[in-house]
């Protein structure tokens, strides 16, 4: 996608308004079953168009699962859901090779995984062991059986509910399987208003009963294609450096984010770029999207469980405190660049 002012321009806003139309449409149809929930439904879509994974962490009956169909159901895309329990196996999830008596030669059998949209229900509530099982499959899109690996299809996403840790009868999730989850949202109880309309719409039958796909999976590829090439100034990837910096300093934190996470951050503020309608990411972006991308991966230092703090508060003092880049700063960068060639891509 070309700069502002660049000779590729109309080119790159034909396709930004594609992303607009296309996300607008499946937002509506997602708030058509999970109401009063904007700001969430809107990180799901982004995650989606960054090739990312989404984390539901709430406490039961607030809509955790009912999201992640309703963004499953509004693309016309293989979805499968997999119930999470103590029992469930890695094999379960990723496939199996089994012996064919006819062929004599073993043969494998995919798994839920084998999906556009994984639907992971109460995550937390299977082992470690199982949980891990996932790994592989998000981080590189693929599964490897008996030393054979097998791709996934894309668009691919997982997402996965899981309730609060202090729950009965679940596991937290090992710090390399919270770090692949590209955000973590939260449902939270709706408003009263919100709720009573609930009760009259839904209140006599399931809302994912009306659900039709407004998007196929081919074009959301396409979509993710047009987010990739969306524009991040140097200013800007130092502005995301400093912030994933900053929690790996804080004296609130013993475990700070990742370099994974400072991609995920980067990709994200893209999607959230493209969602409005834009070809390059501004600061509002990054730091809309600073407490979903980087709060999960966090681990609190004892003062902070202490003084009753959560990750989500030390982010939002970080993003408080970080200098972000100035207007006149962000402006040559934009128009000083050329040109993209055809072909070419500016990673992050």
């Amino acid at each position: 996608m070309a700069v502002r002012g660049s000779a590729g321009s109309s080119g790159a806003s034909a396709d930004l308004e594609t992303v607009v139309d296309v996300a607008g449409q499946m937002q509506r149809s997602i708030e058509a079953v999970i109401d009063g929930k904007t700001s969430v439904v809107r990180t799901a879509l982004a995650v989606l168009l960054a090739e990312g994974h989404l984390l539901i962490e709430d406490v039961p009956g607030v809509g955790k699962t009912m999201l992640a169909k309703a963004l499953a159901r509004s693309m016309d895309a293989d979805a499968r859901r997999i119930q999470f329990t103590p029992d469930l196996l890695p094999s379960d999830i990723t496939g199996v090779s089994i012996f064919n008596q006819d062929t004599r030669e073993f043969e494998f059998k995919p798994g839920a995984v084998f999906a556009n949209i994984v639907v992971g229900d109460e995550i937390n509530r299977a082992s470690p062991k199982t949980q891990s099982a996932l790994l592989e499959c998000m981080e590189e899109r693929q599964v490897t059986n008996d030393g054979v690996r097998y791709e996934l299809t894309a668009p691919f996403m997982v997402i996965a509910t899981q309730n609060p840790i202090e729950m009965e009868g679940t596991y937290p999730l090992p710090e390399a399987q919270r770090d692949r989850f590209t955000a973590r949202v939260s449902m939270g109880y709706p408003s009263a208003a919100a709720e009573l309309d609930m009760v009259e719409r839904h209140g006599s039958g399931s809302p994912l009963d009306d659900l039709e796909p407004v998007t196929a999976a081919p074009t959301v590829a396409k979509l993710v294609d047009v987010v990739r090439e969306v524009y991040v100034s140097e200013q800007i990837r130092r502005y995301v450096i400093a912030l994933v910096t900053a929690t790996r300093r804080s004296p609130d934190l013993r475990l700070g984010a990742s370099p994974r996470a400072t991609l995920h951050l980067i990709r994200t503020a893209r999607a959230i770029a493209a969602l409005d309608g834009r070809d390059f990411v501004i600061p509002d972006d990054v730091q809309s999207l600073a407490v979903p991308v980087l709060a999960h991966r966090l681990l609190l230092g004892p003062e902070s469980h202490v003084a009753g703090r959560d990750a989500a508060d030390v982010v939002t003092d970080l993003v408080n405190r970080v200098p972000i880049p100035s207007q006149s700063d962000e402006a040559p960068a934009r128009t000083a660049t050329p040109p993209r060639r055809p072909g070419s891509r500016r990673g992050v």
